[in-house]
């Protein structure tokens, strides 16, 4: 990756005060007990911090947070549940047309494509489907 997730999670988070209003202090407290715990109190809050989101669809910089944080789930807890999870949230975000940040958008496309190579999902490129083609499949 070109970028620390975790810095561009906190960079997102703060600026996502004014998109949530009052839903600020609930972000706050969550995301003091994500930041602070392990196990589970900590997905507990990771969850609390998505469903907020869910009620802010419009928060960019909360949605991206959420995004970010997902990759950090991911590299606590290496489950499919975690890279479909990100992977949903990445393309929610990138399809939506309004304005946002152009480093969020960069970062987020370059995550979605981690979500979809942790599930298997990448393209192949020509080098790797030749590769395939040649390699002598099993039997006689």
């Amino acid at each position: 990756m070109h970028f620390d997730p975790a810095l561009a999670a906190q960079e997102a988070f703060y600026s996502a005060e004014a998109e949530l209003g009052v839903g600020w202090e609930t972000a706050i407290e969550l995301e003091n007990t994500f930041s602070s715990n392990a196990g589970r109190t900590a997905r507990e809050a990771y969850e609390g911090l998505l469903a907020l989101a869910q009620q802010y669809p419009n928060a960019h910089s909360f949605q991206a947070f959420c995004i970010y944080i997902t990759w950090q789930q991911v590299t606590e807890e290496t489950i499919a549940h975690h890279f479909e999870t990100g992977m949903k949230l990445c393309e929610a975000y990138l399809a939506s047309r309004e304005a946002k940040e152009p480093r969020h958008i960069e970062q987020i496309a370059e995550l979605h494509e981690s979500f979809r190579a942790g599930l298997g999902l990448v393209e192949e490129d020509d080098i790797q489907v030749e590769f395939r083609r040649d390699t002598p499949k099993g039997g006689d």
